[in-house]
Protein backbone atom coordinates (compact mmCIF):
# COMPACT_ATOMS: atom_id res chain seq x y z
CA UNK A 1 0.00 0.00 0.00
CA UNK A 2 1.55 3.44 -1.10
CA UNK A 3 1.68 6.44 1.46
CA UNK A 4 -0.68 8.73 0.11
CA UNK A 5 -3.94 5.23 -0.33
CA UNK A 6 -2.84 4.24 3.50
CA UNK A 7 -2.89 8.30 4.52
CA UNK A 8 -6.33 8.48 2.54
CA UNK A 9 -7.55 5.40 4.08
CA UNK A 10 -7.46 6.28 7.49
CA UNK A 11 -8.70 9.74 7.03
CA UNK A 12 -11.69 8.18 5.46
CA UNK A 13 -12.51 5.68 8.16
CA UNK A 14 -12.37 8.53 10.47
CA UNK A 15 -14.38 10.59 8.37
CA UNK A 16 -17.11 7.52 8.41
CA UNK A 17 -16.79 6.69 12.05
CA UNK A 18 -17.72 10.70 12.94
CA UNK A 19 -20.36 10.12 10.57
CA UNK A 20 -21.55 6.68 11.76
CA UNK A 21 -21.75 8.11 15.17
CA UNK A 22 -23.26 11.82 14.05
CA UNK A 23 -26.41 9.44 13.15
CA UNK A 24 -27.02 6.92 16.45
CA UNK A 25 -26.51 10.25 18.04
CA UNK A 26 -29.40 11.50 16.02
CA UNK A 27 -31.44 8.06 15.96
CA UNK A 28 -31.00 8.23 12.37
CA UNK A 29 -29.78 5.13 9.85
CA UNK A 30 -26.03 5.44 8.85
CA UNK A 31 -27.60 5.56 5.12
CA UNK A 32 -29.66 8.27 4.81
CA UNK A 33 -26.09 10.40 5.18
CA UNK A 34 -23.97 9.99 1.78
CA UNK A 35 -20.21 11.19 1.64
CA UNK A 36 -19.24 13.65 -0.94
CA UNK A 37 -15.77 13.92 -1.19
CA UNK A 38 -14.91 17.35 -2.34
CA UNK A 39 -11.57 16.71 -4.09
CA UNK A 40 -10.50 20.37 -5.40
CA UNK A 41 -6.87 20.75 -5.87
CA UNK A 42 -6.23 16.79 -5.25
CA UNK A 43 -5.09 15.19 -8.59
CA UNK A 44 -7.06 12.50 -10.25
CA UNK A 45 -4.78 9.91 -8.36
CA UNK A 46 -6.41 10.58 -5.13
CA UNK A 47 -9.46 10.55 -7.19
CA UNK A 48 -8.42 7.04 -8.28
CA UNK A 49 -7.14 5.85 -4.63
CA UNK A 50 -11.03 7.07 -3.00
CA UNK A 51 -12.61 5.08 -5.47
CA UNK A 52 -10.68 1.79 -5.11
CA UNK A 53 -11.78 2.91 -1.28
CA UNK A 54 -15.45 2.36 -1.64
CA UNK A 55 -16.04 6.67 -2.32
CA UNK A 56 -18.85 7.05 -5.08
CA UNK A 57 -19.26 10.67 -5.17
CA UNK A 58 -16.95 13.61 -5.73
CA UNK A 59 -17.27 17.22 -5.66
CA UNK A 60 -15.53 20.02 -7.38
CA UNK A 61 -15.91 24.16 -7.29
CA UNK A 62 -13.33 25.00 -9.88
CA UNK A 63 -14.14 24.00 -13.45
CA UNK A 64 -11.14 24.19 -14.68
CA UNK A 65 -9.82 21.82 -11.88
CA UNK A 66 -12.88 19.41 -12.39
CA UNK A 67 -13.29 19.16 -16.31
CA UNK A 68 -9.84 17.65 -16.61
CA UNK A 69 -10.01 15.71 -13.49
CA UNK A 70 -13.65 14.00 -14.90
CA UNK A 71 -12.19 13.04 -18.07
CA UNK A 72 -9.30 11.42 -16.68
CA UNK A 73 -11.85 9.40 -14.37
CA UNK A 74 -14.05 8.67 -16.86
CA UNK A 75 -13.89 4.97 -16.53
CA UNK A 76 -14.61 5.05 -12.85
CA UNK A 77 -17.90 4.73 -11.69
CA UNK A 78 -18.87 7.76 -9.65
CA UNK A 79 -21.08 10.74 -9.70
CA UNK A 80 -20.06 14.06 -10.17
CA UNK A 81 -20.89 16.90 -7.89
CA UNK A 82 -20.46 20.87 -9.01
CA UNK A 83 -20.30 22.90 -5.41
CA UNK A 84 -18.86 26.27 -6.75
CA UNK A 85 -20.35 29.50 -7.54
CA UNK A 86 -20.52 29.06 -11.36
CA UNK A 87 -20.82 31.76 -14.15
CA UNK A 88 -22.45 31.15 -16.72
CA UNK A 89 -19.67 31.08 -19.39
CA UNK A 90 -18.51 27.55 -17.82
CA UNK A 91 -21.93 26.22 -17.51
CA UNK A 92 -21.21 24.14 -20.89
CA UNK A 93 -18.05 22.75 -19.70
CA UNK A 94 -19.71 21.81 -16.04
CA UNK A 95 -22.87 20.23 -17.97
CA UNK A 96 -20.72 17.59 -20.29
CA UNK A 97 -19.63 15.73 -16.59
CA UNK A 98 -21.23 16.89 -13.85
CA UNK A 99 -24.20 14.74 -12.71
CA UNK A 100 -25.41 17.42 -9.99
CA UNK A 101 -25.21 21.15 -9.94
CA UNK A 102 -25.25 22.19 -6.01
CA UNK A 103 -25.01 26.10 -6.73
CA UNK A 104 -27.81 27.02 -8.51
CA UNK A 105 -28.83 30.61 -7.32
CA UNK A 106 -30.26 32.47 -10.48
CA UNK A 107 -32.82 32.08 -13.03
CA UNK A 108 -29.96 33.14 -15.25
CA UNK A 109 -28.04 29.95 -14.41
CA UNK A 110 -31.40 27.71 -14.19
CA UNK A 111 -31.58 29.21 -18.45
CA UNK A 112 -28.22 28.15 -19.51
CA UNK A 113 -27.81 25.51 -17.67
CA UNK A 114 -30.76 23.91 -19.15
CA UNK A 115 -29.84 24.82 -23.03
CA UNK A 116 -26.41 22.67 -22.16
CA UNK A 117 -28.03 19.61 -20.53
CA UNK A 118 -30.48 19.86 -23.81
CA UNK A 119 -27.62 20.83 -26.20
CA UNK A 120 -25.66 17.34 -24.68
CA UNK A 121 -28.99 14.89 -23.83
CA UNK A 122 -28.46 14.79 -20.45
CA UNK A 123 -30.46 15.38 -17.44
CA UNK A 124 -28.69 17.47 -14.35
CA UNK A 125 -29.47 17.44 -10.76
CA UNK A 126 -29.61 20.69 -9.16
CA UNK A 127 -29.63 22.10 -5.98
CA UNK A 128 -30.91 25.45 -4.68
CA UNK A 129 -28.09 27.33 -3.04
CA UNK A 130 -29.71 28.91 0.01
CA UNK A 131 -27.76 32.11 1.89
CA UNK A 132 -28.42 32.61 4.75
CA UNK A 133 -27.49 35.62 5.36
CA UNK A 134 -28.80 37.54 2.31
CA UNK A 135 -31.08 39.95 2.45
CA UNK A 136 -34.18 39.67 0.18
CA UNK A 137 -33.67 40.19 -3.76
CA UNK A 138 -29.37 39.78 -2.62
CA UNK A 139 -27.07 36.98 -3.54
CA UNK A 140 -24.95 35.76 -0.42
CA UNK A 141 -21.24 36.53 0.38
CA UNK A 142 -20.09 32.73 -0.71
CA UNK A 143 -23.34 32.52 -3.45
CA UNK A 144 -26.91 31.51 -2.65
CA UNK A 145 -30.25 32.76 -3.26
CA UNK A 146 -31.94 34.98 -0.52
CA UNK A 147 -34.22 32.65 1.32
CA UNK A 148 -37.17 34.31 -0.09
CA UNK A 149 -35.99 33.72 -3.28
CA UNK A 150 -36.10 30.14 -3.17
CA UNK A 151 -39.51 28.99 -4.15
CA UNK A 152 -39.51 30.94 -7.81
CA UNK A 153 -35.87 29.53 -8.42
CA UNK A 154 -37.30 25.77 -7.71
CA UNK A 155 -40.47 26.49 -9.95
CA UNK A 156 -38.07 27.61 -12.53
CA UNK A 157 -35.27 24.74 -12.48
CA UNK A 158 -38.35 22.09 -12.41
CA UNK A 159 -39.65 23.66 -15.36
CA UNK A 160 -36.55 23.82 -17.33
CA UNK A 161 -35.99 20.72 -19.84
CA UNK A 162 -33.01 18.99 -18.95
CA UNK A 163 -33.23 19.61 -15.03
CA UNK A 164 -34.11 17.53 -11.94
CA UNK A 165 -35.18 19.75 -9.17
CA UNK A 166 -33.29 17.13 -6.40
CA UNK A 167 -33.11 19.61 -3.52
CA UNK A 168 -31.29 22.75 -1.30
CA UNK A 169 -27.62 22.99 -0.20
CA UNK A 170 -26.05 25.60 1.91
CA UNK A 171 -22.89 26.68 3.46
CA UNK A 172 -22.38 27.65 7.07
CA UNK A 173 -22.78 31.70 6.88
CA UNK A 174 -19.80 33.63 8.29
CA UNK A 175 -21.82 36.51 8.74
CA UNK A 176 -25.78 37.16 9.77
CA UNK A 177 -27.42 36.00 12.42
CA UNK A 178 -26.37 32.87 11.52
CA UNK A 179 -22.35 33.09 12.19
CA UNK A 180 -20.90 30.65 14.23
CA UNK A 181 -24.31 28.93 14.29
CA UNK A 182 -23.82 26.29 12.23
CA UNK A 183 -26.65 23.88 13.86
CA UNK A 184 -29.35 26.56 13.94
CA UNK A 185 -28.48 27.30 10.14
CA UNK A 186 -28.69 23.48 8.77
CA UNK A 187 -32.26 23.32 11.07
CA UNK A 188 -33.50 26.46 9.02
CA UNK A 189 -32.81 25.04 5.79
CA UNK A 190 -34.57 21.87 6.91
CA UNK A 191 -37.25 23.69 7.18
CA UNK A 192 -36.90 25.37 3.75
CA UNK A 193 -36.54 22.02 2.44
CA UNK A 194 -39.87 20.70 4.25
CA UNK A 195 -42.07 23.82 2.65
CA UNK A 196 -40.52 22.97 -0.19
CA UNK A 197 -41.12 18.96 -0.62
CA UNK A 198 -45.17 20.17 -0.40
CA UNK A 199 -44.90 21.56 -3.83
CA UNK A 200 -41.98 19.75 -5.11
CA UNK A 201 -41.68 15.60 -2.78
CA UNK A 202 -39.28 14.66 -4.74
CA UNK A 203 -36.48 17.15 -4.66
CA UNK A 204 -35.71 15.38 -1.01
CA UNK A 205 -31.92 16.01 -0.97
CA UNK A 206 -30.17 18.58 1.96
CA UNK A 207 -26.33 18.87 1.26
CA UNK A 208 -25.01 21.18 4.18
CA UNK A 209 -22.01 20.53 6.66
CA UNK A 210 -18.35 20.17 5.70
CA UNK A 211 -14.86 19.04 7.80
CA UNK A 212 -15.45 21.29 10.76
CA UNK A 213 -19.80 20.73 11.05
CA UNK A 214 -20.72 17.63 9.24
CA UNK A 215 -22.37 16.42 12.97
CA UNK A 216 -24.36 19.27 13.19
CA UNK A 217 -25.46 19.00 9.71
CA UNK A 218 -25.97 15.30 10.65
CA UNK A 219 -28.41 15.98 13.62
CA UNK A 220 -30.57 18.68 11.64
CA UNK A 221 -31.08 15.80 9.30
CA UNK A 222 -29.04 16.79 6.30
CA UNK A 223 -28.75 13.87 3.64
CA UNK A 224 -25.79 14.77 2.28
CA UNK A 225 -22.49 16.18 3.82
CA UNK A 226 -19.54 17.47 1.89
CA UNK A 227 -16.00 16.74 3.20
CA UNK A 228 -12.90 18.21 1.72
CA UNK A 229 -10.06 18.34 4.27
CA UNK A 230 -10.66 15.68 6.51
CA UNK A 231 -10.33 13.11 4.04
CA UNK A 232 -7.31 14.29 1.77
CA UNK A 233 -5.73 16.53 4.43
CA UNK A 234 -4.76 20.27 4.23
CA UNK A 235 -4.81 21.82 0.96
CA UNK A 236 -1.48 23.77 -0.38
CA UNK A 237 -1.03 27.33 0.25
CA UNK A 238 -5.28 27.47 1.63
CA UNK A 239 -3.57 27.17 5.46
Amino acid sequence: MTDRKAQLTANLAQVEERIASACASAGRKREEVTLIVVTKTYPASDVRILHELGARHVAENRDQDAAPKATECADLSLTWHFVGQLQTNKVRSVASYADVVQSVDRTKLVTALSAAADRGGRELGCLIQVALDAESGERGERGGVAPDGIEELADAVASAPGLRLDGLMTVAPLAGPFAGRQRAAFDRLMEFSSRLRGNHPAANMVSAGMSADLEDAVAAGATHVRVGTAVLGVRPGLG
